[in-house]
């Protein structure tokens, strides 16, 4: 089952639940608009490359759309489309003002250097921008891209359409951005937890947690249980995965990432499988990696 059938299944159970006619479930379930770019770059040696980029928007009935741009090897119009419609859900259950979109371009950002990721987001908002605006569709940073990302959209965009900083959110706060942007989802599996463990009469500082991906959102809810009490056992990213039976010092871990560019080698920490993350014992398991990593096959 792709991403798509799998949003879609779930969405037509919602249906089912609320009483939905079928006209209404084929107009929610088609995207409002799909979009695929060739994205061709020099690279730093002079050589040429070539990507492909998407932009899904979902849904416009509520508002703006809204939604990240990822860069990532597996992203493609399945992960894309699936991703667009949870956004359409999810601003609706929040009630907030705004559809669904998401975007992405398929890439492995380690393997670029700055300049080259700079030149690919700005061909990338070249291709896009007469589709996004801020009252049309709004990006933000998602897996592979962050507040930089977004500077150089922002840039990129104004050169078309003049100084638009609401272009995107996720930006640097020196050009609008918002304070606690870049702790909020981690803040968010903080808070889902503690109402999680409450209904169970238990608290943060008595578990202990195993978390797979050490990007934006892994290392936020790594820091935020450390700070809480609670004992984070073993912390997987791309380059490997560490275990500390007494708990890692997650402030450490952070700072070892910062220089090292992964968890892999932490001095604090015994090396483990990352391909057996799921096998370590723990209270909570927390995936903050890429989706589709709960299935029948246990990876």
């Amino acid at each position: 089952m792709n991403a798509v059938e799998a949003t879609s299944r779930y969405f037509k159970q919602a249906v089912r639940i609320l009483g939905l006619d079928s006209r209404l479930e084929r107009c929610l379930l088609i995207p409002f608009r799909e979009v695929k770019v060739e994205c061709t770059i020099p690279k730093d040696n002079g050589s040429l490359v070539s990507f492909v980029g998407f932009r899904v928007q979902h849904d416009n009935s509520r508002g703006p759309m809204k939604g990240g741009i990822r860069y990532h090897s597996a992203v493609e119009p399945d992960e894309v489309n699936a991703l667009g419609q949870l956004m359409t859900w999810k601003t609706a259950v929040a009630n907030l003002p705004y559809g669904g979109a998401k975007g992405g371009i398929n890439c492995n950002p380690r393997d670029l250097s700055v300049h080259e990721l700079e030149r690919l987001t700005r061909i990338f908002t070249q291709k896009i921008h007469d589709l996004i605006g801020i009252h049309t569709d709004i990006p933000a940073p998602d897996m592979g891209t962050d507040a930089q990302t977004m500077a150089w959209i922002l840039d990129e965009y104004s050169k078309f359409h003049g100084h638009s900083p609401a272009v995107v959110t996720g930006k640097p706060i020196d050009l609008g951005g918002s304070l606690g942007r870049v702790s909020a989802t981690g803040k968010g599996v903080l808070f889902a937890l503690e109402a999680l463990l409450a209904d169970h009469a238990k608290c943060i500082s008595n578990q202990s947690y195993v978390i797979q991906g050490f990007g934006n959102v892994g290392s936020w809810t790594a820091q935020l249980l450390f700070e809480c009490g609670g004992r984070v056992r073993v912390v997987s990213d791309i380059t490997g995965a560490v275990k500390n039976e007494a708990g890692l010092d997650i402030p450490s871990l952070i700072k070892h990432v910062q220089k090292a560019g992964g968890v892999a080698a932490f001095p604090g920490a015994d090396y483990v499988d990352p391909n057996g993350i799921f096998a370590e014992e723990c209270d909570v398991l927390i995936p903050a990696a890429i989706g589709g990593v709960l299935n029948k096959y246990g990876t």
